[in-house]
């Protein structure tokens, strides 16, 4: 005869069942809890930073980004140099605008340039729009290797922007002309990215060059660069900080001569052997400060700039790592 269970007993064990029951719900529901914060913290990292990627001669990225500070991770997948420079475009000028107006300009002037026609290329250049005077240089990434990532992180009020490259082909078109110009909007909403804190910081101005006061050690380093001031050289751009890597040798003549676009031979693929670009900070007005982030090695490293005459105007300065 099989002994019955006494109420008592049912009880104990009808309870001991709920609390299990319950246990086993209250840690499934805390998973899930914690599984929708570690995705909403990282759906949050993924949008603080704007890839933007090339292949070819293109720049994929996505057609709105926040106001505010943001980090710009650029990504050159191509076999060229390039690098992208941001401009804010006045009230009701857009890409078609420039499309239609400016670029062809610089088409027909390199093309008179290339032909040895200086003096027929400043009259071609004449014909730039008066609206052009108005568009804002706002930073970008230096000069990027193939095969490289740059790091930047700048700050942008809302409005409407154009990003290019302007690296030449082998045959002298601008990277421009062959589809890397595109536009995107900044949106009213702040990305809430605080100011970077620099571990070395460049300075750069017309008047006194590239300025660098600290010493520089191997590791991954984030470089704050402060336009003291700015102004428009002899080939029609403001000045800029790129870094970098010296391979081999420090043939600085043909580096400075490829750094000025409006010769024949400037800013046209291939890049000089030896350097190996590792990005920098586009133009910016006055006043204004940009970031970017690189990994050094020990060796020897150049900051210049992309304009003409560079030893001259200090605007070239080889840096030793350690």
């Amino acid at each position: 005869m099989k002994p019955t269970k006494s109420p008592f007993t049912k009880l104990i064990f009808l309870l001991t069942t709920l609390v299990l029951c319950f246990g086993i719900l209250s840690c499934k529901s805390d998973k899930k809890e914690d599984t929708d914060e570690t995705q909403t913290m990282a759906d949050t990292e993924k949008e603080a930073v704007i890839e933007i990627i090339t292949e070819a001669m293109e720049f994929q990225m996505q057609d709105t980004i926040p106001a505010g500070w943001n980090s710009f991770h650029y990504k050159n997948q191509s076999p060229q140099t390039h690098f992208f420079l941001i401009e804010k475009y006045p009230d009701g000028k857009t890409l078609e605008d420039a499309l239609k107006e400016v670029v062809p300009v610089f088409t027909e002037g390199m093309d008179l340039i290339n032909k040895g026609q200086f003096d027929e290329s400043m009259a071609a250049f004449g014909k730039l729009p008066e609206w052009y005077g108005e568009v804002q240089f706002m930073g970008g990434s230096g000069l990027l290797s193939p095969e490289r990532t740059s790091e930047n992180t700048l700050k942008l009020d809302p409005g409407y922007y154009l990003m290019e490259c302007y690296v030449k082909m082998p045959n002298g078109v601008f990277h421009t002309s062959m589809g890397m110009i595109r536009d995107f909007v900044v949106s009213d909403e702040d990305s809430g990215i605080a100011e970077p804190e620099a571990t070395i910081a460049l300075e750069v101005s017309g008047a006194e060059g590239i300025v660098v006061n600290d010493s520089i050690t191997a590791g991954t380093h984030t470089f704050s660069v402060f336009f003291k001031d700015q102004k428009v050289h002899e080939n029609f751009v403001g000045h800029d900080v790129n870094l970098a890597r010296l391979e081999e040798g420090d043939n600085f003549d043909i580096l400075e001569q490829w750094m000025d676009w409006s010769s024949p031979e400037g800013l046209i693929e291939p890049a000089p052997d030896g350097f190996t670009f590792l990005g920098g900070v586009n133009d910016m007005p006055q006043g204004g400060i940009g970031y970017f982030t690189a990994t050094l090695e020990p060796g020897n490293y150049v900051l210049i700039a992309e304009v003409p005459n560079t030893r001259e105007k200090n605007m070239l300065k080889k840096v030793v790592v350690h």
